[in-house]
């Protein structure tokens, strides 16, 4: 079963991303000082998150964690 956006939304958060100021309809930005570029998730909160959104969201986490060591 797929994960929520909003479960990303907190995941991303939680890592310590902070999400960027505007951004158009239901895109939004997720930045973070350690990870080169940003995380655009796009979608309702409650909607179903793709596999890709997971994909990047775990791939951003993981690369932030990772330089923490």
């Amino acid at each position: 079963m797929p994960r929520k956006i909003r479960q990303l939304i907190k995941d991303l958060k939680a890592a310590g991303f902070e999400e960027m100021p505007g951004g158009r309809g239901s895109h939004r930005k997720f930045t973070h000082e350690r990870y080169a570029g940003a995380v655009t998730l796009s979608g309702q909160a409650g909607n179903d998150a793709k596999p890709y959104q997971e994909k990047q969201v775990q791939q951003a986490i993981d690369e932030v964690q990772d330089e923490n060591q």
